[in-house]
């Protein structure tokens, strides 16, 4: 595996595999970054790389859009591969097994180096020095209540005893010269660390790292176990830990290469006006509220900081791809260590993690002894648990003869072999374990986070003998070898491209 161990590192590889567009004219911050942010989601286009941004020429910083998103034909997943260390072609089982793989081997902490000569630690504001605005934050969508400094970095805390030390992606608006405005649900781990300090009377301490390594935006997707530390998850997946610092004013090890890290303290109980902010459901945000306020005491940043940028809304973007990988990864660990026959999972993005499917070895039946909805009781079971579940309100079970990450094959499972009858094709499981931003779910299931669930059953292998299943009638399997091996030596000859 390959170890990018900054962002830059990141841009290069990018550039390398044709996955990055260098955007040298003049852009504004103001709404124009965020459009063709949005136009390059739509079109599967490459990262683009804003060089020349209004107002901002003199400073050299540069604003990276659509740092994880989906590519072109050729490398669909290439993002997502590259920031795991596989090449740019990998599969997205092939990610998602890789990130499975790593949560059975042992931890490995991160690597403190000294603050000198740390990249993160070029430039250093204080006191009256530090000034937000002097970043181009983009203002992302029309509707957006501010503009968003966090959309893709990591808010690093730590519990008060120093047990427990969470890195995860929340978004934070800008809300004065040294203030921003958090989104901190009380049910996510950043909010039940913040508890812990509300409850001794201690601001939180905080330090947010943008632009950091492409595998830390990962993990801060993950469903990791409360108590996990994201960290040291990354190290095992890698095999090193990564090289952090000491930060300048809170006590918080941050990344040595992150591009900006900003320090502060989450107030008590000051909050500020917040929002709105499209999600990931893919609906235009109306909503404003009060939310914590993060009152800052130092930032540090490289020379020509570059700040990574999601414009969050319907699929395909960072919210799908990062939760959607990493959730489904944190899913098969956990199904596989249930021993249950499960051969992999996926959340199809362009279902806005909505939508989970789950492959079965196609000899699950004979391997288990059970029908399909006594082993959907078992995927639920494990599923819809916790944490790992929450984005997971309908789950579709296929054998492994579908490719559960073509959107096509999964629909054409659920069309042919989902039995519209209740209790055959679809099991129902209430109040479950939710999350609170699903546009159907009533203003109870919102403000509880608890709302029904369903699987839908595609599964053959208990109402056909083995050698009786039907079979897909496809490319590999409707023909002999040999002539499939003709057709592909010979399909330029053919005169197709």
């Amino acid at each position: 595996m390959k170890h990018l161990k900054s962002l830059r590192e990141f841009v290069d590889e990018l550039n390398a595999a044709g996955e990055l567009q260098q955007i040298d004219t003049e852009i504004d911050w103001n709404l124009e970054i965020g459009a063709i942010i949005r136009r390059s989601y739509d079109l599967r286009a490459p990262a683009p790389l804003f060089t020349n941004i209004t107002g901002y020429q003199d400073t050299g910083f540069r604003v990276l859009g659509a740092p994880g998103s989906l590519s072109g034909p050729q490398h669909r997943f290439a993002r997502l591969a590259l920031a795991v260390g596989l090449p740019a072609d990998a599969t997205g089982q092939q990610i998602v097994q890789a990130l499975a793989a790593a949560r059975s081997r042992p931890e490995v902490p991160p690597v403190e180096v000294p603050a000198a000569g740390a990249p993160c630690k070029q430039n250093v504001a204080t006191g009256d020095d530090i000034d937000l605005w002097a970043f181009p934050t983009p203002f992302l969508h029309g509707n957006d209540g501010g503009r968003y400094i966090q959309t893709y970095g990591m808010n690093i805390v730590r519990t008060p005893d120093g047990s427990w030390t969470n890195w995860s992606i929340n978004r934070m608006m800008i809300a004065g010269k040294n203030t921003l405005a958090c989104l901190i649900p009380a049910p996510q781990h950043l909010g039940i660390i913040r508890s812990k300090w509300t409850e001794i009377g201690e601001p939180m301490p905080i330090a947010l790292a943008i632009g950091v390594e492409p595998g830390l935006p990962l993990v801060g997707g993950m469903p990791l176990p409360e108590g996990a530390d994201e960290s040291h998850y990354l190290g095992a997946l890698f095999g090193e830990g990564i090289e952090v610092v000491r930060a300048e004013t809170v006590d918080l090890l941050v990344p040595a290469t992150a591009e900006i890290v900003i320090e502060g303290h989450i107030s008590i109980d000051r909050t500020v006006m917040e929002g709105p902010f499209n999600e990931f459901p893919g609906y235009n945000a109306t909503e404003s509220s009060l939310k914590q306020l993060f009152t800052v005491s130092a930032i540090t940043y490289r020379d020509r900081a570059i700040m990574p940028a999601v414009a969050a809304g319907p699929p395909v973007e960072e919210d799908h791809t990062i939760i959607g990988t990493t959730s489904a990864a944190e899913i098969l660990h956990l199904l596989q260590q249930a021993e249950l026959p499960v051969a992999s999972a996926w959340y199809n993005f362009e279902a806005a993690v909505h939508w989970l499917v789950v492959a079965l070895h196609n000899d699950w039946h004979e391997a288990t002894g059970v029908g399909a909805h006594e082993l959907a009781d078992r995927v639920a079971e494990v599923v819809f648990a916790g944490k790992p579940g929450v984005n997971a309100p309908k789950i579709m079970l296929v054998e492994d003869d579908i490719d559960i990450t073509d959107l096509e094959q999964v629909m054409w499972a659920f069309a042919t072999r989902c039995h519209p009858d209740v209790d055959r094709g679809t099991f129902h499981y209430p109040d479950k374990v939710s999350d609170q931003l699903a546009v159907y779910l009533s203003t109870e299931e919102q403000h509880t986070f608890r709302a029904g669930k369903v699987i839908y059953n595609c599964l053959l292998g208990d109402l056909y003998p083995d050698h009786e299943r039907p079979l897909k009638g496809s490319f590999e399997n409707g023909w002999p070898a040999d002539v499939q091996q003709k057709v592909l030596a010979n399909w330029h000859t053919y005169g197709f491209r």
